[in-house]
């Protein structure tokens, strides 16, 4: 069956850690299973990824990320998860459309329903079965990244930074349905269980 789950979260909150857990299972389990992730996951998407994290002369305003992440995010969902989809693959994504909602829209400023035309423009309605948000204070997820090269989004302010964290939880109670929201600074093994726990039910509904 195909399934396509997506992975939320501010800096620092373990979206990777555990989009690498979920996946690991399935192989354990010989699920058929693709990891992704946002910005990047094709030759395109990783071009533009080093220019949208890691440009240091350019000065890229919120527009400007708008329509890079989209542009990486069409040739993604054209070269990799839509394929994957329609061969009955489960599809994890480390980052989809929420995030640019929630550091273009809530962080940046931008118009959310300018934000909602171009990411429907660019993912041809496709839509995540299951969101995880990892949810984490700010402080807490910045400091666990701190021994990290901190890239612009990194560098960014802490208001900016607490507006994406107040976004994600404005989208996630809009579609209660589609959102598993966690608190991140449970163990990873107490995150993983609750993760697969919904997870499960979804494959052997």
């Amino acid at each position: 069956m195909s399934l396509f789950i997506t992975f939320e979260g501010g800096e620092g909150c373990g979206k990777s850690y555990q989009t690498r857990i979920l996946f690991n299972t399935l192989n354990k389990l010989a699920i058929p299973v693709v990891l992704t992730h946002e910005p990047g996951g094709t030759p395109v998407g990783d071009r533009i990824t080093r220019l949208l994290k890691w440009a240091k002369k350019e000065d890229i305003s919120g527009l400007t990320e708008l329509l890079l992440f989209n542009a990486s995010r069409s040739q993604l969902i054209d070269k990799l998860i839509k394929p994957a989809l329609q061969d009955g693959k489960i599809v994890i994504c480390d980052r989809f459309t929420d995030s640019t909602l929630a550091y273009q829209g809530y962080g940046r400023g931008i118009s959310i329903d300018l934000i909602k035309q171009m990411n429907e423009t660019a993912a041809r309605g496709l839509k995540p079965d299951l969101t995880v948000l990892l949810d984490l204070p700010v402080g807490a997820g910045l400091q666990r990244k701190s021994k990290q090269k901190a890239d612009r989004f990194h560098q960014e302010n802490l208001v900016f930074h607490d507006n994406i964290r107040t976004g994600f939880l404005e989208l996630a109670k809009k579609e209660p349905q589609r959102w598993l929201v966690i608190d991140a600074s449970q163990s990873r093994t107490d995150i993983s269980r609750q993760i697969w726990e919904l997870v499960s039910k979804l494959i052997y509904k």
